[in-house]
């Protein structure tokens, strides 16, 4: 069983015109839908439809929208009850395919509320095999929430304790990173990884997979077991103590990216419950991911619509210095 915790979850509202947005003027939607957002939401909803049992963690009042959004969905969850109501993010897309975001802030947790969540973490972590802990933080909780969360489930499970899957970034995993608390994987993209590191840009690291790797080694020295790094339409590198690995994508016509990455972790975590080889298990996650990014909208691939068969592996030197001998 796996545990995904969303701290700052949102409802995803898009609202779709069918010409330019014009500032000023009353328009009519040609549709809108709303779904249940966040990171850990987006892993939970893909590990479901590759039928492993999983479990939703938020921040939300049982009345909230959003709450019954995940619900509708039929997504195993625990809401934990704040006062505040989950913040609604809003997409207004246009013809030509242009999108303007509106983000809201999100409620403010205060400190009984941010222990709450803490408490059913470890309640809902006594059978899991991983805690993923996925997204942003919301107010009220600081930067080095994470990482107290990590030590708070541990000291209660002890040798019980899940592994953990961390996928966030700026201050968040920075914290975490800088803290001294150790995670078996951490999941960031070209960008959040160049940022982490200081090597080279986003860019760069997408157009290489060798210095993607050097980069996550810099992770590996600050508190990550093992990095699964995506490299957007590239595939995605692997790499811990022993093993540093590319993966390459079947080819694939994108509709949409959104969730991908998130996809892809959740393929890791489909491989990794079976005892899958690092080698199997980031071909699994680039599957995932490249079948996810050929969906409309923010779908998730089932097991049979992917295609780990097809995705090319290439064993990376574990440095550059390494690469050149």
């Amino acid at each position: 069983m796996i545990v995904t915790v969303t701290a700052n979850p949102a409802i995803d509202r898009t609202l779709a015109l069918p010409h330019e947005l014009a500032r000023g003027d009353v328009q009519r939607l040609t549709g809108s839908e709303s779904q249940a957002g966040g990171k850990g939401i987006n892993v939970s909803r893909a590990l479901r439809a590759s039928k492993l049992d999983n479990l939703a963690v938020f921040p939300a009042s049982a009345d909230d929208d959003f709450t019954h959004l995940v619900e509708a969905e039929g997504l195993r969850m625990l809401p934990v009850r704040i006062e505040g109501r989950v913040r609604t993010n809003f997409a207004i897309t246009e013809g030509d395919g242009t999108t303007t975001k509106l983000n809201e802030p999100g409620p403010h947790l205060t400190a009984d509320e941010a222990d709450a969540l803490v408490a059913a973490v470890i309640a809902a972590s006594r059978d899991a095999e991983w805690l993923v802990l996925a997204g942003s933080l919301p107010l009220g909780l600081d930067s080095s929430f994470y990482a107290a969360l990590i030590e708070a489930v541990r000291a209660e499970l002890g040798e019980a304790a899940p592994s953990v899957a961390v996928d966030s970034s700026d201050a968040p995993l920075k914290a975490l990173l800088a803290s001294g608390t150790r995670v078996q994987l951490i999941k960031p993209n070209a960008f959040e990884l160049a940022e982490l590191s200081g090597i080279a840009d986003g860019d760069a690291l997408e157009a290489d997979p060798q210095l993607a790797a050097d980069a996550a080694g810099w992770a590996l020295e600050h508190g990550a077991d093992a990095v699964l790094a995506t490299l957007g339409g590239a595939g995605a590198i692997y790499r811990d103590a022993t093993t540093s690995l590319f993966a390459a994508p079947p080819p694939t016509r994108v509709r949409s990216t959104v969730g991908a990455g998130d996809s892809s972790l959740a393929g890791y975590l489909l491989a990794s419950v079976t005892g899958a080889a690092p080698e199997r298990a980031l071909a699994q996650a680039v599957a995932h991911g490249s079948a996810a990014a050929s969906l409309p909208g923010s779908g998730v691939p089932s097991p049979e619509q992917t295609r780990p068969d097809l995705v090319r592996i290439t064993h990376l030197a574990s440095s550059t210095k390494e690469n050149a001998s």
